[in-house]
């Protein structure tokens, strides 16, 4: 579907201002975002090989926070090795066919995100409001239902975004200045009529983040009136703790959302659109696994005992 252009445009190819406006950046730049991407290919792969390894870290929690690294590394992937290419080879171009089928997938896994998060939400307010019925309401088939549901939203959401790009034509500039194939900086090189483009993304934007925001803010209002309620401080202690990374993780994800959605559209605004792209698409998942891990007590034994038995079995 992806490559069934239509009559939409004669452009082939696009080329990728980036950074270049500051040559003097550019290899301090690559430095840092390699160092980024490693790290958080590393902290997923890790949180994903340390949940698989013990079997007490196979909960509907570790389960949601599995498919959260996993949509980490994969919508890190899309947009960051073509941002390293681009601070390091003169010819910054991505083809036509490339940079929908870039689109297409950093707005499925966003997406996905940003629904798997309120699921998070929603697991959380299972295991502290109903803690004697947990296992039982949130069962493997309701866990791989919701997760499935987050993909297929995600992907519906993407497929009728990226059709509404390929029903623009793009003749008049091909310099996109951005770094990836974002949707305002895509939108912005088109010369035909972008209302429906722009109103399907209004309409998807607004009903994925109210409903995302709603099942989040709903559990965990209800989640801190039943911390409150709660007789002995050991228990709010517990609850409190099992809530604080995921809402870390949730504050830093629409944070940013908010941030980068609502800078105005001008030419002296997308040096700040660009910076909140990198914050959104190479920061946040570096920080993901960190936050996680830094803040659980499970995951960290988990780490220790592999790091202590590799140290033991080579001073053997």
């Amino acid at each position: 579907m992806l490559l069934d252009l239509g009559n939409q445009s004669s452009v082939t190819s696009f080329i990728l201002v980036g950074f270049s406006d500051y040559p003097q950046l550019q290899v301090p730049l690559f430095l840092v975002f390699l160092i980024t991407y490693t790290v958080t290919l590393v902290g997923n792969l890790g949180i994903i090989a340390v949940i698989r390894i013990n079997a007490k870290l196979h909960t509907p929690m570790y389960f949601f926070l599995r498919h959260l690294s996993l949509l980490d590394i994969c919508y890190s992937t899309v947009f960051t090795p073509k941002l390293l290419e681009i601070l390091i080879v003169e010819e910054r171009t991505i083809s036509f066919k490339g940079c929908m089928t870039q689109f297409f997938f950093i707005c499925m896994f966003v997406v996905t995100e940003m629904f798997m998060l309120a699921v998070m939400a929603y697991d959380r307010f299972m295991a502290v409001c109903n803690p004697l019925f947990y296992t039982v309401a949130m069962s493997p088939k309701l866990c791989a239902l919701l997760v499935t549901g987050s993909y297929m939203w995600g992907a519906l959401c993407s497929v009728i975004l990226t059709y509404s790009l390929l029903q623009l034509t793009y003749c008049h500039s091909k310099a996109i200045n951005h770094f990836g194939c974002e949707y305002s900086a895509v939108i912005s090189v088109s010369c035909s009529d972008s209302t429906f483009s722009k109103m399907a993304s209004l309409m998807i934007s607004i009903l994925s983040e109210a409903c995302s925001l709603l099942i989040t803010l709903t559990s965990y209002v209800v989640i801190v009136v039943t911390i409150i309620r709660m007789p002995s401080k050991g228990g709010l202690q517990k609850a409190f703790s099992t809530c604080t990374s995921h809402l870390t993780a949730i504050s830093i994800f629409h944070g940013m959302i908010l941030l980068l959605y609502c800078i105005p559209s001008s030419k002296s605004s997308w040096l700040l659109v660009k910076v909140a792209t990198v914050l959104f698409t190479v920061l946040i998942p570096m920080l993901n696994p960190l936050i996680y891990s830094l803040r659980n007590k499970d995951v960290k034994d988990t780490v220790r005992r592999l790091i202590n038995s590799r140290l033991h079995s080579h001073s053997q």
